[in-house]
């Protein structure tokens, strides 16, 4: 009996340690969209899981405009989040300069949205519009994520540390072009996507640096491209912003892997050139979790 009872005991410790170890590590995307390019809810589902995503933060567009790629608003990412709360989290957001965009922003926040953004309009950095989504922002306790893109969108990058400053109990999340470009001290404004070596220093650096309230979304293209031209200053730039830097993917394909997946190239490029393991967890899950005041 004592024989058997071992046996017991050891099979079902071998077991707990075998489904311990089965449990993927916990990912949090901080970026991604409803009906992207097309994409169905299902295939949006499928891509996260492939990716090994495991809690996404969908981003809604604002009315009047599809984010250039067709995404859903506040409403669709409210369905897909309510449909599976475990996996999906949403923000809320709205061309701020409407009239009643104060008013949409505070219902979806009261419908549990846990931030505004993407922020993505016509407006500069340090205008009146950014201004209220950050009296709403700290109102209600959320960060605000912004695509800074030269010419167009937050425009006027170098005044945003206007912001920053009045509003210092509000998290900032910066993202896009501009945002990345920036991480080099020669950023040349209009060139969008640069290549080649970095010069640490940049507009970008210096605010993560400088500005506790003040976050990076390393999603899309850009910051794909932002870690890949110059991967010695990546390394570099991820050990000393280890705590400022959240996994995003920002990916429109279904494929959720491969070439095609800008994801789950910047999952592997995050876990290639972080200097150590717990440096990695902190931009794949702890950063997000901390940030987004996620249970």
């Amino acid at each position: 009996m004592d024989s058997l009872t071992r046996r017991q005991f050891l099979l079902a410790t071998t077991a707990a340690a075998l489904g311990h170890a089965a449990e993927p590590e916990p990912i949090i995307d901080i970026h991604q969209h409803t009906d992207y390019s097309g994409r169905t809810d299902e295939q949006l589902i499928a891509h996260q899981r492939k990716m090994g995503v495991t809690h996404t933060v969908l981003l809604p567009a604002g009315r009047f405009f599809g984010l250039e790629a067709m995404c859903g608003g506040n409403e669709r990412v409210m369905e897909v989040s309510r449909r599976l709360p475990k996996e999906y989290s949403f923000f809320a957001n709205e061309v701020p300069y409407l009239s009643d965009a104060r008013a949409v922003l505070e219902r979806t926040l009261k419908g549990g949205g846990i931030g505004i953004g993407e922020q993505k309009f016509m407006v500069d950095a340090d205008s009146r519009a950014v201004a209220m989504l950050a009296e709403i922002a700290q109102e209600f306790g959320v960060p605000v994520l912004l695509h800074f893109q030269f010419g167009r969108y937050n425009t006027s990058y170098e005044r945003f540390p206007r912001i920053l400053e009045k509003f210092p109990k509000v998290n900032f999340i910066g993202h896009a072009q501009t945002f990345w470009a920036n991480i080099d001290a020669n950023a040349q404004q209009p060139v969008l996507y640069p290549k080649g070596p970095v010069k640490a220093g940049g507009l970008t650096d210096k605010y993560l640096a400088d500005y506790p309230n003040f976050f990076a979304d390393m999603s899309a293209g850009s910051g794909l491209n932002a870690l890949l031209r110059d991967e010695e200053h990546a390394r570099g730039f991820i050990a000393r912003h280890q705590d400022k830097l959240m996994f995003g993917s920002d990916c429109n394909d279904s494929a959720g892997e491969g070439e095609k997946c800008s994801g789950a190239q910047m999952l592997a490029a995050i876990r290639r050139l972080s200097p150590s393991k717990p440096v990695e967890r902190k931009l794949l899950f702890e950063n997000a979790k901390r940030v987004l005041k996620m249970a």
